[in-house]
This record gives structure tokens, C-alpha cells and sequence, in this order.
């Protein structure tokens, strides 16, 4: 009876043994993955695109030399025009190297107020739901590799906090506060997918809005409200940039607030 016993307790420690380790090797492989798409994959990516970009340097000087260059360049590609552009915003957004700015005031420079805004939201929210999904999937340890462990800590506050979508909603909303980290953190968070492409698209569409108008009125040289419009944007931008720690601050005491 006791040998009957022992072998059955040797049986379930074994069957113990046999469950764990691969729920433990998936997490650690998973950690693993991201680390490893963090800090080669990612990096190798973004060379390769400057590599790309200094070997067709000359032609890509010449799309950009002037408005009428750069709107025969769109136009060459015909109806898949407004399909590149979003295809531009995507890159953008993936690639945080490339300042947002510039190719949404581009989208109202080359499709108007309207369709500017129109195809500068469907590239941003795809980018940005990219961003999203790669970082729910990988973890933690891939953020970290790409920010650094001390600037994803600042946001973990507002991350377990039952009102985490307040505060994303206010730090999308705020100029001057990096996005590209944003759209990780979120993918750390509870926030369902639904709830954070509305949230961010939401707190980003004032600064599309501004960035499409501020093109439009320059393709038809309407340079008064280029100018009021530019220096509005740029002003907030500054104070959001020098009160950007604050500003931070008052995020999470709001979100550390009961409902």
C-alpha cells in the first residue's frame, strides 16, 4: 500500500514537473522575442531604410525639391495616390524616427483640408494599431527595449489605473508629449482594442486637423492663415514641450482619482 502510494505520489510529482516547464518556456520565449525584435530586428529595419535612403538620395531630393515635383510624384501613381499617402502615415507612425507633422501637413498640401484629414486619420490609426497589437504580443521586455525601462516606468501609473483611458485620452490630447510611445504603453495596458484606437485617433484629431489646414492654406498660398495657424500650433507644442513633466503629473493624479 505505501509502495502504492509513493508511486503515485512520485507519478503526480513527475506529471507536476512534466506541466510546468513548457508554460514557463513560453514566457521566457516570448521575453525573448521581444527582446531580440527590440534590440536587433527593429534597429537592423530602421538601418537598412537609411541605407535605402542615402543610396537613392538624389532621386528622393528631386521628389522633394519642389511642390510641383512633389504633386507630380503623388499623381504618378495615379488612383493608388491617397493609398501611398496612407501608406506614407503608416511608415510614420511604425517608424517613430519620422516626425508625424510633416506628413499630415503634407496630406492637406496635396489632397485639401478634407481629404487630407480623411486619409491622414486611416494611415495613423492603422500605424498606430499596429504599434498596439505588436506590443500586447510581445510584452513588456519589447517596449523596454525600445524606450528604455525608465521612461515605460513613468507611464506605469496610468497603465493599472481603472481610469487609464482618461489618461490616455489627455496625453494623446496634449501637444508636445511623444505618441510614439503612447500607442506601446497602451498595448501593456487593460484598454481594449476598440476603446484605445478611439481613444488616441480622438486625442490626435486636433493636431491632424491643424496639420491638414496648415497645408491646404499653403498649397493655394493662403499665407495669412498659414501663418496664424502655424504659430498657434507651434506655440502649443512649445508649452507642451516645457510643461511637459507637470502636465504629466496632473495625468495621473486625474487618473488616480476614484470614478
Amino acid at each position: 500500500m505505501n509502495d502504492i502510494s509513493a508511486s503515485n505520489g512520485r507519478e503526480g510529482c513527475d506529471i507536476a514537473v512534466r506541466q510546468v516547464p513548457p508554460v514557463y518556456s513560453c514566457r521566457m520565449d516570448r521575453k525573448k522575442l521581444g527582446r531580440i525584435i527590440s534590440t536587433v530586428a527593429f534597429p537592423a529595419a530602421i538601418a537598412t531604410i537609411v541605407v535605402v535612403a542615402v543610396l537613392l538620395r538624389a532621386d528622393i531630393a528631386r521628389v522633394f525639391s519642389s511642390r510641383v515635383a512633389f504633386q507630380a510624384w503623388i499623381d504618378g501613381f495615379g488612383a493608388y495616390g491617397p493609398l501611398i499617402f496612407c501608406g506614407v502615415q503608416v511608415f510614420q507612425v511604425i517608424v517613430f524616427v519620422v516626425p508625424g507633422e510633416v506628413a499630415q501637413i503634407a496630406g492637406g498640401y496635396l489632397f485639401g483640408t478634407v481629404a487630407g484629414i480623411v486619409y491622414s486619420v486611416i494611415g495613423i490609426a492603422a500605424g498606430s494599431a499596429f504599434n498596439f497589437y505588436l506590443s500586447r504580443t510581445l510584452g513588456i521586455a519589447f517596449v523596454e527595449g525600445l524606450f528604455r525601462a525608465d521612461r515605460v516606468e513613468k507611464f506605469e501609473s496610468i497603465i493599472s489605473s481603472p481610469r487609464a483611458r482618461v489618461g490616455f485620452f489627455l496625453l494623446f490630447l496634449i501637444p508636445g508629449i511623444p505618441k510614439d510611445i503612447l500607442c506601446y504603453v497602451a498595448g501593456l495596458s487593460r484598454i481594449g482594442f476598440f476603446q484605445f484606437l478611439g481613444i488616441s485617433m480622438s486625442g490626435r484629431l486636433p493636431g491632424i486637423i491643424a496639420s491638414a489646414v496648415i497645408g491646404s492654406a499653403a498649397a493655394q498660398s493662403n499665407w495669412t492663415v498659414t501663418i496664424i495657424v502655424t504659430a498657434a500650433a507651434l506655440l502649443l507644442f512649445l508649452l507642451g514641450v516645457i510643461f511637459r513633466k507637470p502636465l504629466q503629473l496632473l495625468v495621473e493624479r486625474i487618473t488616480a482619482r476614484r470614478e
